[in-house]
């Protein structure tokens, strides 16, 4: 699993506190002797992942989800575990030696590496270029959007010239091949005119991954030029659907929601007017993969899309995405203002915020939109709304959370609950009560469904592992009648193992056995043996008690096990089970 050696693995692990890290990522709060906070990996709003600071593990009672300090980063940051070493390596100031790699995935590296160079390069390019003469265009666009200087560099908003071959003539003189220029998505290339720049005549946005590299560019027409904003092209480190614009700063805003607007100005300005939690999406509808990626920062986010036809039909796309991400979506009224930017500008950062605390729930948003359909003052047109709104009702699972959307439905309809909730009943009758989409995620990570698969002879050996890999001697107690042959399951097996070659080694630590289960599943289930606690009993004698009662149930499981499988007549076998 790794490239390096283990020795430096364990000496990042040793310097990445796990609460630490986690922490940076997710709010967690003390409770007892561990912390817990809201688990990233599902759709949650209560606390229900537990992190063990003495063991260096976390693990979700609720999704399954689990492992170190390396699995975290991995999982959060959708990151292999060579990048999460380095993430780590980085943080906590370590240099990590070159590591032995394939001639593929060398080259492969190493042109994700130059790509990236020369975006930075051309970044600073049209920076450059923006304060120059040749960008006073551009600048005074800017700055006629009312943007100050100190944003502009925050931003490094830059400026492409207007023949179109500046950025390439400047790249050429760095030294830079056409092959890699042509790879970046700087360049576009034409029999008639060779190479030349895919950009110019345009204010630029450089467009940076969560980690502030910039992957890619967006570029603002000057004049009446089409398309009025053009982005780069895909490349091998630039995935509109699976980035965002401005969340490098947002991720760290530290603010109870995130705003995603429609464009870069809107983000900018927002950010301007100290709105630091805005980002947008990169041209392109808002997708799956972005609602996964702000799941990571947040459970809230407020819709900023433009106040006409189109953005409401952007805000209604997006809406369901978020939900089936286990966010909970929001929309901000800027009536009569068409955008953010409009807004602030017209109105200011006060009033704005007002706007923020007023933003409508995106049911309430969706039957506003629906309403606009219907003919309030024909009866059938008013009935036929109803009917509607009976159905979306029915998307809430029955409960108190149905109950009080149907409750406030009625209330802002004029309706009785009773009347209400009798359409909702009847419209289940006639479709068949309307399920809640599933949760979206690996449904083995379901712990119901997983328990009912295990047996009790399962449950026994997972609990002895807990309690071998709680302290040293205990597991010397045990394994004074436990051996790894001893436990049926393969996956205990494996765990006993493992334990049993630290202790040769002289030391017990769970959390660095991690990188031998290499399957979701495998680390999942290891996560939960390594991580569980012992449970709470009365007292000294009631726990002795239990773990021998315990360690009897795996040895007779293993006796029964071998007595099955055992060659009839092998005698030695037979008398080693006597």
């Amino acid at each position: 699993m790794s490239f390096y050696s283990q020795e430096l693995v364990e000496e990042i692990r040793s310097r990445s506190d796990i609460v630490d890290v986690i922490n940076s990522y997710v709010r967690l709060q003390r409770k007892g002797s561990n912390y817990v906070g809201v688990c990233p990996f599902h759709n949650d709003h209560s606390p229900s992942m537990s992190v063990n600071q003495p063991r260096q593990m976390y693990r979700c009672f609720s999704c399954g989800a689990g492992g170190d300090v390396f699995k975290f980063v991995m999982d959060y940051e959708n990151l292999t575990f060579p990048e999460a070493l380095k993430v780590l390596a980085d943080r906590a100031g370590i240099e990590l030696p070159e590591r032995n790699v394939s001639r593929e995935e060398r080259e492969q590296e190493d042109l994700k590496s130059r790509i990236l160079e020369v975006n930075k390069v051309a970044a600073s390019y049209y920076y450059y270029l923006l304060r120059k003469p040749e960008g006073k265009l551009g600048l005074d666009y800017l700055l006629g959007r009312q943007l100050s200087m100190e944003t502009l560099q925050k931003f490094g908003l830059g400026y492409s010239g207007k023949t179109g071959h500046e950025l390439y003539r400047y790249l050429k003189n760095k030294g830079y091949s056409d092959a890699l220029l042509k790879e970046s998505g700087l360049m576009q290339v034409d029999e008639k005119h060779g190479m030349y720049d895919k950009f110019w005549n345009r204010v630029m946005f450089p467009i940076m991954d969560s980690r502030g590299k910039v992957i890619g560019f967006g570029g603002r027409v000057m004049g009446d030029g089409k398309p009025k904003y053009l982005n780069s092209p895909e490349t091998r480190v630039f995935d509109k659907s699976r980035n965002l614009y401005g969340l490098h700063l947002a991720r760290t805003s530290r603010k109870p929601n995130i705003i995603l607007c429609e464009g870069y100005m809107d983000v900018i300005a927002m950010h301007q007017a100290g709105f630091n939690q805005a980002v947008a999406s990169l041209g392109t509808a808002f997708t799956q993969q972005q609602s996964t990626i702000l799941k990571r920062y947040t459970n809230e986010v407020l819709l900023t899309y433009d106040s006409d036809e189109a953005g409401i039909k952007a805000a209604l796309r997006a809406i369901p995405i978020l939900k089936d991400a286990g966010i909970r979506a929001k929309v901000i009224n800027m009536e009569p203002y068409k955008d953010p930017d409009e807004f602030i500008k017209a109105l200011g950062s006060e009033a704005f915020q007002k706007r923020i605390d007023e933003a409508e729930s995106s049911f309430f948003f969706e039957l506003r939109v629906l309403q606009r359909k219907y003919d309030f003052r024909e009866p059938e047109s008013k009935t036929a709304f109803f009917r509607e709104v009976a159905k979306k009702l029915l998307e809430f699972e029955p409960g108190i959370e149905r109950n009080n959307y149907t409750e406030a439905v009625a209330s802002r309809y004029h309706l009785t609950y009773e009347q209400l909730q009798r359409m909702v009943s009847q419209t289940g009758e006639q479709l068949g009560d309307l399920k809640k989409r599933p949760e979206m995620g690996n449904v083995s990570r379901d712990p119901a469904r997983r328990r009912q698969k295990e047996d009790a002879g399962v449950r026994s050996q997972r609990l002895l592992i807990t309690w071998m890999s709680t302290s040293e001697q205990l597991y010397r107690n045990i394994t004074r009648y436990v051996k790894p042959e001893d436990f049926t399951d393969e996956l205990c097996q494996k765990a006993a193992t493992l334990l049993g070659t630290q202790m040769e080694q002289g030391h017990l630590n769970p959390a660095a056995l991690f990188q031998y289960f290499e399957e979701g599943e495998e680390q999942e289930r290891a996560a939960a043996m390594f991580n569980d606690s012992i449970p709470a009993l009365k007292s000294r004698e009631e726990e002795e008690k239990a773990l021998q009662e315990t360690i009897l149930r795996v040895k007779q499981n293993s006796i029964a096990w071998q007595t099955e499988h055992m060659d009839p007549g092998d005698m030695n076998a037979l008398q080693e089970i006597v």
